[in-house]
């Protein structure tokens, strides 16, 4: 059996992904740009067969997944949920700048929130479950896909901190000779 390969969903646009606020456990849902925006990957999804997908119980996670046309198979994981920001949540990185000048997410992690360990054991979860499977999409969040990026290839969590990854993009983790690589990553537009 070849090991499983899978599709990776972050969700649209929210309003708090554009005035840059730590959204973890706060539940919105896309703006209408992000539904536009959701919607325009269903045809780029639609040339794959799924034969497993996941995803966030976030409303935004979930309704990208809808308006990419798959939410019908779609299985919930609580592993998916973005990072927990604990007392950071809602405030921008200027604004924990203010309050901890030298603050790093990926470093430091929340106080009353996660640490990237935390973040990194629910990514190997999922890859888990992904490598049981054969061709699988999962839709989810930025920092969250990050950390499942790095774990993917076999890198410590925190070296999620290299991988951009835009709302509304799709990235591809795969094999080449049985090696775990990142095929695609943060691909937007058509």
């Amino acid at each position: 059996m070849t090991p499983g390969e899978a599709v990776l969903v972050r969700h649209a646009e929210t309003e708090w992904t554009i005035s840059g606020q730590h959204t973890g456990r706060t539940d919105i849902p896309l703006t209408q740009r992000g539904r536009q925006a959701a919607a325009a990957l269903a045809p780029r999804l639609a040339e794959h067969h799924f034969d497993l997908v996941l995803v966030s119980p976030s409303k935004r996670a979930f309704e990208t997944c809808e308006l990419c046309g798959l939410s019908a198979s779609a299985q919930v994981r609580e592993d998916l949920l973005e990072w927990d920001y604990g007392d950071f949540e809602g405030l921008t990185t200027a604004e924990i700048h203010e309050q901890r000048p030298y603050w790093s997410l990926w470093r430091d992690g929340s106080p009353c929130g996660e640490d990237i360990a935390d973040v990194g054991e629910r990514a190997d979860r999922v890859i888990a479950e992904i490598r049981a499977a054969q061709n699988v999409a999962v839709f989810s969040h930025g920092h969250l896909l990050r950390v499942l990026g790095a774990r993917w290839v076999e890198l410590e969590p925190g070296e999620g901190s290299k991988l951009a990854l835009s709302p509304g993009s799709l990235s591809l983790l795969g094999y080449e000779h049985e090696l775990p690589i990142i095929t695609r990553w943060n691909q937007t537009g058509v």
